[in-house]
């Protein structure tokens, strides 16, 4: 089984990336979230791998982080929840977000992800509340200390001024992390600069 890959980007595209590795080229499915964090072809990058095995396929999952990984194999471990849904539910929303979500229950932000309806949302909650992995409480990932209704603020900005909800969400955290303490326009502007990067 494959568990990590180190490389260079070699193709990139939404959800897909070929990682070139000692010239031999991983086709890798990723969500939004890591994706959004590689750079361009020719990069240097290092995922961790989710590798399924069917009969008629060998398909490889990659993950910038350790705890996008637990929670795709916690997805997929969910009735009528496949790796394309896992996918989906984790381009959609941040993985702190998803364990805040799912422990509170919040069928509505659930729900709000493109590809995930109410019976679906009812389903992750039911079978993942008391199986969870936990979020670093620090890190890229870890925004949990901060003010959520600052973060809130921000990333419903950055919506509004049209970035892509992964992408506002990610910027976001890298301002409360980059520029902690700060105020709204403070830390909007740290997260425009984090979007310039």
């Amino acid at each position: 089984m494959i568990a990590h890959l180190h490389g260079r980007i070699f193709e990139k595209q939404p959800n897909r990336i070929v990682v070139d590795v000692a010239g031999v080229g991983y086709d890798v499915s990723v969500p939004l979230s890591t994706f959004y964090g590689l750079g361009g072809p020719g990069s240097e990058i290092a995922l961790h791998i989710h590798t399924r095995v069917r009969e008629d396929a060998l398909a490889l999952y990659g993950f910038a982080t350790r705890i996008e990984q637990q929670l795709f194999e916690c997805l997929i471990g969910v009735s009528g929840i496949g790796p394309k849904v896992a996918l989906a539910v984790l381009s959609g929303i941040e993985p702190p977000d998803l364990v805040r979500a799912i422990e509170r229950a919040d069928l509505a932000r659930l729900t709000a992800i493109p590809g995930v309806g109410k019976k679906t949302s009812e389903r992750i909650v039911l079978e993942l509340k008391d199986r969870l992995p936990r979020a670093p409480a620090a890190g890229p990932a870890g925004t949990s200390l901060e003010p959520p209704a600052l973060r809130d603020d921000v990333l419903s900005a950055l919506m509004n001024l049209g970035y892509h909800r992964p992408l506002a969400e990610k910027a976001a955290a890298a301002a409360l992390m980059n520029a902690p303490g700060g105020d709204f326009e403070r830390t909007l502007k740290q997260a425009l600069r984090e979007l310039a990067k």
